[in-house]
């Protein structure tokens, strides 16, 4: 069954389009990435995915809601972790996870329980109760991991999700990133790690001049490198600005 899906998405920035008829899909119990090189579209296509962007052109769609028309009622049910999202530095990671919990009306007690579970998990039980200003990079992307699941999102568009961890909580990230897929829900990630895209995807949509121009799976492809290099490789893509996730990181 279809959880998140693009349909040939359009978007420009003044006189460059960054999106030129993009058209993906990706079903409940699967982990799909998105790879190609910076400026192909890849982050204006999670921003209007999460309703954070409204497209020019085309439908998207996460579990049958429209994310632009109905970004509340969306909010509720996935999870966002953007590339180089940091906890404001002025809260602790107990105050920033129940701030993401609240907003989307959870149970205190769940959010609780939920803070628990990823702290011990990744590693920063210690660190719950001190501002994030003191913690290193890596703290805190833990933190902007748990936030992006404490809520039990039916599907979590994931950037980079791996950044700033040590070789250790990366392993532990990987497996809870499988086992999430594996109880049913939908995972988008997008990333430039083509040894990520290997080893965590069932598929890959290859991104280049705003469009998807292949897609494949992992465990069925000879060479990845090859074939991003190959479908990449046709003059490379139109350079789109620099865009970041709206809002508070990680809501």
């Amino acid at each position: 069954m279809v959880a998140i899906r693009a349909t040939d998405l359009g978007k420009s920035y003044g006189s460059v389009e960054a999106l030129s008829g993009l058209s993906l899909a990706v079903d409940r119990g699967e982990i799909y990435g998105l790879l190609g090189p910076n400026g192909a579209g890849k982050t204006t296509t999670m921003r209007i995915l999460t309703g954070q962007l409204r497209p020019d052109d085309g439908e998207a769609t996460v579990l049958g809601v429209d994310p632009v028309a109905e970004p509340v009622e969306a909010r509720r049910r996935v999870g966002i972790l953007p590339e180089g999202g940091s906890p404001p530095t002025y809260l602790t990671p107990r105050e920033y996870v129940e701030f993401v919990g609240t907003i989307r009306e959870l149970d205190p007690g769940r959010i609780a329980a939920g803070l628990d579970e990823w702290a011990d998990g990744l590693g920063f039980r210690d660190v719950v109760d001190r501002l994030h200003a003191d913690l290193s990079r890596g703290q805190r992307q833990k933190v902007m991991i748990a936030s992006a699941f404490v809520h039990g999102p039916e599907a979590v568009f994931v950037d980079e999700p791996l950044a700033n961890l040590d070789p250790m909580v990366q392993e532990v990230v990987k497996r809870r990133l499988a086992e999430y897929a594996a109880e049913g829900n939908a995972l988008l990630l997008s990333t430039h790690d083509i040894d990520v895209a290997e080893e965590l995807c069932d598929r890959v949509g290859i991104v280049a001049d705003g469009r998807l121009v292949a897609e494949c799976e992992p465990a069925t492809e000879p060479d990845l490198l090859e074939t991003f290099l190959e479908s990449v490789s046709d003059g490379g893509p139109q350079r789109a600005p620099v865009v970041s996730f709206a809002g508070p990181p990680g809501v």
